[in-house]
C-alpha cells in the first residue's frame, strides 16, 4: 500500500528497518525525541484559502530537529568524556521511527497510525540518534489507549485508514498532496476538499488532541505561512514557488505538485468565479500535469 514510495519495498530498506546496526555498526542505544508543533484547533481556514497541515505552516522540520540532537550528542560528549558514534534521523532514513518512540515510552501507535502520547497528544514530530552509549533504556508504553473509539477512521475523508492499525497510503490525502508525484487518481479528487498540502483530519478528531495539555510549541514550527488564497496560488511561476517556500516543507512538494494539488482544491471549490482564470492558466501552462488537472477542476466545476 505504499504507492510510489518503491524505496520502502526494498529488501535492504526492510534489513535495515529491522536491525539498526545496519546502519551504524557501533549502535547500542537509540534516543527518541517528539518536538511539538501547535495544535491547529482555531486554525482551520475559510473559504477560498487551501488547508496545509499545521506542521508545514513553519519552517522545515528536517532543518530543526537534526541541529537539536547535535547539541545533544555535544552534551553528552562533553559529560563522558568520550567521542560518540552516532547516527541522526528525522523522518529520513530507513528507522521505524513510531515503533521506536513507543518502546522508549512516548507514547502508543493510534488506530489512525500516528504516535499518541497521553498527554500531549499526536501534534509532535519525531527525532532519533543512534549513538555507541549503552544507556539504561525506558520502559516501553505497553498500554492501548484507544478503546472503542473509531473518529478517526470514520471522519477520514477518502477512507485511507483501515483496520489494525493499517493506513493505505494511495488514498491518503497527505501521501497524494506529498508524496505522489504522478496524477492523482479521479476517484480521489472531489474527496480532498481543499487541501493542497498534507491533512490534519485524522488528529482533529482524536479525543486525545481534544484534550491534551498545551504544550509549548517549537517557535520555529509556529506558523508563519502566508494564507494560501488559491486562485492566486495557481499562477505561482517557478521562481515564485521557489522565493515563497524557500525555507518551508512545502517545497518538497515541488511547484507542478503542489500546482495539480491547488488545482484539485480549486476544482472542489464550487466557485464558479475561477474558471475564466482556470481556462486562462490551462492555455498557458506548459506542465502537462498540471494542465490535467487544471482542466479537471474546470469540469467539476461545471458538474
Amino acid at each position: 500500500m505504499h504507492g510510489e514510495m518503491h524505496y520502502m519495498a526494498t529488501d535492504r530498506a526492510h534489513e535495515r528497518r529491522a536491525n539498526p546496526k545496519l546502519i551504524l555498526p557501533e549502535c547500542k542505544s537509540i534516543i527518541v525525541v517528539a518536538l511539538p508543533y501547535p495544535n491547529p484547533s482555531g486554525l482551520i481556514d475559510p473559504k477560498g484559502l487551501g488547508r496545509v497541515a499545521v506542521y508545514a505552516r513553519g519552517d522545515d522540520y528536517h532543518n530543526i530537529i537534526p541541529p537539536k540532537l547535535a547539541q545533544l550528542i555535544q552534551w553528552l560528549e562533553s559529560e563522558t568524556g568520550k567521542k560518540i558514534a552516532h547516527k541522526i534521523y528525522t523522518d529520513t532514513g530507513p528507522i521505524l521511527e513510531r515503533e521506536l518512540a513507543q518502546r522508549a515510552g512516548l507514547g502508543w501507535i493510534g488506530k489512525n497510525t500516528m504516535l499518541i502520547n497521553p498527554k500531549a497528544g499526536s501534534y509532535f514530530l519525531l527525532g532519533e540518534a543512534l549513538i555507541d552509549l549503552d544507556l539504561t533504556p525506558d520502559d516501553p508504553f505497553i498500554t492501548d489507549q484507544c478503546g472503542t473509539c473509531t473518529r478517526c477512521i470514520d471522519a477520514c475523508p477518502t477512507e485511507a485508514i483501515l483496520d489494525n492499525r493499517v493506513l493505505d497510503a494511495r488514498q491518503c490525502i497527505s501521501y497524494l498532496t506529498i508524496e505522489a508525484k504522478g496524477s492523482i487518481p479521479e476517484e480521489l479528487r472531489s474527496n480532498m476538499s481543499d487541501w493542497v498540502f498534507g491533512c490534519d483530519v485524522c488528529q482533529a478528531v482524536c479525543p486525545w488532541n481534544r484534550f491534551a495539555d498545551s504544550l509549548t510549541p517549537a517557535p520555529e514550527l509556529m506558523p508563519h505561512l502566508e494564507s494560501i488564497h488559491l486562485i492566486n496560488e495557481i499562477s505561482l511561476t517557478p521562481h515564485e514557488f521557489n522565493l515563497k517556500f524557500k525555507n518551508s516543507p512545502i517545497k518538497r512538494s515541488k511547484r507542478r505538485g503542489y500546482l495539480r494539488n491547488v488545482a484539485v482544491a480549486l476544482g472542489n471549490s464550487n466557485d464558479s468565479t475561477v474558471t475564466p482564470t482556470l481556462e486562462k492558466r490551462a492555455s498557458e501552462e506548459s506542465d502537462l500535469l498540471v494542465k490535467e488537472h487544471i482542466e479537471w477542476a474546470i469540469e467539476n466545476l461545471k458538474r
